[in-house]
C-alpha cells in the first residue's frame, strides 16, 4: 500500500510534547552515535550505514528500531550532537520507509509506539531543524496518524488495540485537531478502557507487565489532557486508579514484578518510575477476582499464585500454561519463581517459556495443562486444556492466609483434576502446600493409574541450593536469609533449570522436584520454613 492514499493536509506546528516516563540512559546515546544500536538484547553495528537499509539481526530488534522508543536516550544525553543524530535517523526513516506502508515499521503496534515517541521527543528532534525537515516530519506524522486511524477498528484485540487508541488520543492533543476529532478519540479510548481494564485493575491478557507498560503511556496522556485544559475521557482516570493497586498486587517483597503469562524482568527502578504517580491508598489486595490471582502476604513474605484460566482467542497469544503456579519472595530475595520469558525474545525459548514445566507447579506425564495452536493462521493462541478453574480463600482469624484452587486441564486427557492448597502462617515464616490429583466427584485415582506427576519449584539464580543429610533442601540468599524445603511424602530432588527472565539474559539455575506415581500417591504435601539466622 502506498502513502498516496492517505496523503492530505499536514499541521504547521505541534502544540505540546507529552512526557516519556521510561528510564533513559545517556550512555546508550553514545553507542547510537557511534553506529551501534543496543536493542532487544543485541548490539548491532551499522559500520556507518543507515540501520534502516541494513539486514537487521532479528524481528524483535527491527520492532524496537522502528518504534523509536530509543529517542529518549538521545534526549537524556542533552547535547546538540545527540539531537542532530536523532533528527538524522528520523529523516532516514522517512526517506526509506515513509512512503510505502509495508513491513514491520507499518504494523499498528509499531506505528502507535513511533507516534508516541516522535510526539514525546519532538523538542529534541526539531531543535535546530531546517524548514525542510520540519515540514517532512510533520507530514510524515500526519500521514501515519491518518493511516493508524483507518486501521484502528480492525487492529488485533488486546494491548495493541488499546495502545493504538492511546496514540490517536495523544495525537489529537499534540497536533492541531478539531473539537469533534478530540472527542471522537476520547470516546474510542474510553471504549477500549472499558473492554480491557478489568474491575480489579488488571488487563484482560492477565499479563502483569501489560499493566506497567500501559500506565507508562496512560499517565503522560492524562497529564497532557490536564495541562491543555481538555475534558478527559471518562474512563481514563478511574481506569488508572484501578491499575495502580493491580500493579502493586504483583510486586514481590524486593520490589520486582512477578512472572506470569508473558511477563519478563522489570527493574525495580522502572516500576518506581510509574508507581511514584500512585495516589491510591490502602493495603495491597489479597485477591484479584477478575484477573484470577491470589496473594498471601504476612510479615515480609509474599506468595503470588495464578488461579485463572487462559484468556480467550487472540488475547491468549502470550498466555502461559501455568495455572496454579506460584512465586514466593521474602525480604530482599525472590526464592521460588517461574521461568518467565527472555527480556529479548528468543525463538528457541518461546514454547518452553509457556509450558507448564517452566512454572512452579504440577505437571502430569510431562504434558502441559494448556495446549498452544500450531496453526500459522490462528497464531500461538491457547486452543485446549483448561476449561474450568475454581478457587477460594482459606484465611484465618489469627492472621494466617491461604487459598485452595483446582483446574481441569488434565481431565480430558488423563481423567484427573489438579488441586493445590497453599497456606502462609501469620508470622510469615512457614509456607505449607498440598498438591492433589483426583477424579471427578472428588474420588481418588485408580490404584493402577501409572501417571507420573512432578511438582516443580524453580529457584531464583541468586539463591544457593543444597541438600541436607536428611533430604531437605536448604535455600540460602546472599544476605544470609535461609529457607528449608521439605516433604514427608517424597524425597526432594535438585535438578538443573533455566531462568529466562533475567535482565542479563537467560541464566542457569536449579529447581526442586517432587515426583510421585498418581495411583499409589494421589497427593503430596510440602513446606518451606524460614531458618533463624
Amino acid at each position: 500500500m502506498t502513502a498516496f492514499r492517505f496523503s492530505g493536509m499536514a499541521p504547521d506546528r505541534l502544540i505540546v510534547a507529552p512526557t516519556d516516563l521510561r528510564i533513559a540512559d545517556r550512555h546508550i546515546a553514545e553507542e547510537i552515535y557511534a553506529g551501534r544500536f543496543p536493542l532487544a538484547g543485541q548490539v548491532f553495528d551499522t559500520f556507518g550505514a543507515s540501520p534502516f537499509i541494513s539486514d537487521l539481526p532479528s524481528e524483535e530488534f527491527a520492532e524496537r528500531l522502528h518504534s523509536f522508543r530509543w529517542l529518549r536516550h538521545l534526549r537524556a544525553a542533552n547535547h546538540e550532537l545527540a539531537f542532530a543524530n536523532g533528527r538524522a535517523l528520523v529523516d532516514e526513516w522517512i526517506s526509506v520507509h515513509g512512503r510505502r506502508m509495508t513491513g514491520i515499521g507499518w504494523r499498528p503496534d509499531i506505528i502507535a509506539e513511533r507516534t508516541i515517541a516522535w510526539l514525546s521527543h519532538s523538542p529534541i528532534v526539531l531543535k535546530g531543524a531546517d524548514h525542510g525537515f520540519y515540514r517532512r516530519f510533520l507530514r510524515s506524522l500526519a500521514l501515519q496518524i491518518r493511516y493508524l486511524r483507518h486501521i484502528a477498528p480492525t487492529t488485533i484485540d488486546g494491548e495493541v488495540r488499546l495502545r493504538v487508541r492511546i496514540a490517536l488520543a495523544m495525537a489529537t492533543l499534540a497536533m492541531p485537531a478539531s473539537p469533534s476529532t478530540i472527542r471522537s478519540a476520547a470516546r474510542n479510548l474510553d471504549h477500549e478502557m472499558d473492554r480491557q481494564i478489568l474491575p480489579d485493575g488488571g488487563h484482560v491478557s492477565r499479563n502483569p507487565q501489560v499493566i506497567l507498560d500501559l500506565l507508562a503511556d496512560l499517565l503522560p496522556l492524562r497529564q497532557t489532557y490536564i495541562n491543555l485544559g481538555q475534558s478527559l475521557p471518562k474512563r481514563l482516570i478511574p481506569g488508572i486508579d484501578r491499575m495502580f493497586p493491580a500493579l502493586r498486587f504483583f510486586r514481590h517483597s524486593n520490589g520486582e514484578l512477578a512472572l506470569f503469562n508473558g511477563a519478563t524482568a522489570v527493574s525495580a527502578d522502572r516500576l518506581l518510575c510509574v508507581l511514584r504517580y500512585d495516589e491510591s491508598t490502602g493495603r495491597t489486595f489479597r485477591a484479584a477476582p477478575h484477573m484470577h490471582y491470589h496473594r498471601l502476604e504476612c510479615s515480609q513474605t509474599v506468595v503470588i499464585a495464578d488461579t485463572g484460566r487462559p484468556p480467550p482467542g487472540v488475547l491468549s497469544q502470550r498466555a502461559h500454561a501455568g495455572c496454579l503456579s506460584f512465586e514466593m519472595s521474602s525480604g530482599r530475595n525472590r526464592y521460588v519463581v517461574n521461568a518467565g520469558v527472555p527480556v529479548a525474545a528468543a525463538s528457541q525459548f518461546g514454547a518452553l517459556s509457556r509450558s507448564t514445566a517452566a512454572h512452579s507447579g504440577l505437571i502430569l506425564n510431562d504434558t502441559s495443562s494448556a495446549r498452544q495452536s500450531q496453526s500459522h493462521f490462528l497464531g500461538p493462541i491457547i486452543v485446549g486444556g483448561i476449561r474450568s478453574v475454581t478457587s477460594q480463600r482459606i484465611d484465618s482469624d489469627e492472621g494466617a492466609q491461604g487459598f485452595s484452587a483446582r483446574h481441569d486441564g488434565y481431565l480430558s486427557r488423563f481423567g484427573l483434576i489438579h488441586e493445590r492448597e497453599i497456606r502462609l502462617n501469620a508470622e510469615g515464616d512457614r509456607i505449607t502446600g498440598r498438591d492433589r490429583l483426583l477424579r471427578t466427584g472428588d474420588k481418588d485415582p485408580k490404584a493402577e493409574d501409572a501417571s507420573l506427576a512432578i511438582v516443580r519449584f524453580h529457584i531464583h539464580p541468586k539463591i544457593s541450593v543444597g541438600q541436607t543429610s536428611d533430604g531437605a533442601i536448604l535455600l540460602t540468599a546472599a544476605d544470609g536469609e535461609k529457607w528449608l524445603f521439605s516433604s514427608i511424602d517424597a524425597r526432594p530432588a535438585i535438578e538443573e533449570s533455566i531462568f529466562l527472565a533475567d535482565l542479563t539474559g537467560p541464566r542457569k539455575t536449579r529447581q526442586i522436584t517432587l515426583s510421585f506415581t498418581v495411583g499409589s500417591c494421589p497427593e503430596i504435601q510440602w513446606q518451606l520454613i524460614r531458618r533463624p539466622e
